[in-house]
């Protein structure tokens, strides 16, 4: 079980519980981000080794913080 943040600009895109699916984006510098699709948050940069492995992940918390909204997200992998 792996729980990752990602950044959603606007509320009420999706709930709490909801399963979601999740894409990588990869440029040829070896760093990746992460879709919570469709379009609805991203993720901060992560290395190789520490890449989202899962396609799908279930929202267990959605943040309010003066710099946004963030979506908590656990994955199976």
């Amino acid at each position: 079980m792996r729980v990752e943040s990602f950044k959603m600009e606007r509320q009420g895109l999706v709930k709490e519980g909801q399963e979601v699916v999740i894409s990588e984006r990869s440029p040829s510098t070896g760093r990746y981000t992460y879709l919570v699709e469709p379009s609805v948050a991203m993720s901060g940069i992560y290395r190789t080794n520490e890449r989202i492995m899962a396609s799908k992940g279930v929202v267990r918390e959605i943040r309010e913080t003066e710099k946004g909204f963030y979506l908590i997200v656990e994955i199976e992998e």
